[in-house]
């Protein structure tokens, strides 16, 4: 199961196994490098059937970190473009993740501590929410986005999408996740508006569907689309909740999604959830079954054989692998050799 091809419209993963979007923090301006080649390069050289880039920030004011990959200007592509020749090269298939860091956004990198920066720490100012509510104590206070800025922002990820497929890519998701711009529009916890775009769950998911139809406009009617979800906020009704995000599903599968990409938290600071192998699966599983959506599970997912069970079980359609292919770029391979399949090596790596 594991090593099935999976049909995503007209394309084909050689199998179910996803490298999950993971920031690497190594941008100047937006543009990817060599690190980005290599890094993607080699998780395609090591089996995996799709390769998703790290979120690409679809405005300059959107990106989590000065250090983020970018997809906001046209000068961004053809390094782009050059990544997704060599991933595609070596039979894996290229996505890239579109996002907005809203709230999040203007912070340093991990390794730098991972706080909010200031204008003259080359961070920026205003940064955007649906609600002037700070992510934590000590954060900006975001700027509530008006009706001028929403629209921008829709147009943003619509020319963001144009960009990508003139890049190559074949796979578009889009960021909805993790306490960013478009999950705090969902999210009651940071949505606090009484407008259109706030208040009533048909209002509150508004910007999200919007941005879904503005890039399915222009994404190729042969080519999936994408759509990352915290699928619980892990607070009870005061938050985002499973049964929202099956509601949401059906909605998007309407709206012309192709798969759900389920994670789960980041709207608010030191939210305890129970973390163990496979804590969000169950996720998948439901919004697959009562959305009658395809997903991917993600999320502490380490072994050949957690990820087959996964598969056999129906809790997903794809398992997206992140700190274990940080560990492990030729994982597939490895998970092929315990399953008993035939493993992917390029011919380069080939001895008899």
């Amino acid at each position: 199961m594991l090593f099935d091809p999976l049909a995503l419209r007209s394309v084909q993963l050689r199998n179910r196994i996803g490298v999950s979007p993971m920031c690497q923090y190594t941008c100047h301006d937006g543009l990817a490098g060599d690190w980005h080649l290599v890094h993607l390069g080699s998780r395609a050289v090591g089996g995996a059937g799709l390769v998703f880039t790290e979120a690409a920030a679809v405005t300059a004011d959107g990106r989590i970190s000065p250090a983020d990959l970018g997809i906001w200007k046209d000068e961004h592509v053809p390094p782009l473009a050059k990544i997704v020749a060599f991933v595609e090269q070596h039979g894996a298939v290229a996505g890239i993740q579109l996002a907005h860091a809203g709230r999040k956004a203007s912070t340093a990198v991990p390794w730098e501590g991972g706080k909010p920066i200031a204008p003259e720490q080359e961070g920026w100012r205003p940064i955007w929410a649906p609600s002037p509510l700070p992510f934590d104590a000590g954060w900006p206070i975001p700027s509530a986005l008006e009706e001028p800025q929403i629209v921008e922002t829709v147009t943003a990820f619509r020319e963001a999408a144009v960009r990508a497929r003139a890049a190559n890519f074949r796979v578009v998701e889009i960021h909805a996740a993790h306490g960013y711009l478009l999950h705090s529009f969902l999210s009651p916890v940071a949505n606090q508006r009484n407008d259109l775009w706030g208040g009533s769950f048909e209002n509150r998911i508004r910007l999200l569907r919007h941005v879904v139809g503005a890039v399915r406009g222009v994404w190729p009617d042969g080519l999936p689309v994408f759509v990352r979800l915290s699928a619980t906020d892990w607070l009870g009704s005061e938050g985002w909740t499973i049964e929202d995000s099956i509601a949401l599903a059906r909605r998007l599968r309407e709206d012309g999604v192709d798969v759900v990409d389920c994670s789960s938290a980041g709207i608010a600071p030191n939210v305890r959830i129970d973390v163990g192998p496979g804590y969000q699966t169950p996720l998948a599983e439901r919004v697959r079954r009562e959305a009658g959506i395809a997903t991917a599970a993600v999320g502490m997912i380490t072994s050949a054989v957690q990820a087959e069970h996964i598969l056999r079980t129906g809790q997903a359609d794809i398992v997206l692998l992140a700190r274990q292919m940080l560990r492990d770029p030729y994982w597939p391979r490895r998970a092929a050799e315990e399953l008993r399949q035939t493993p992917f090596v390029p011919k380069q790596y080939a001895r008899s």
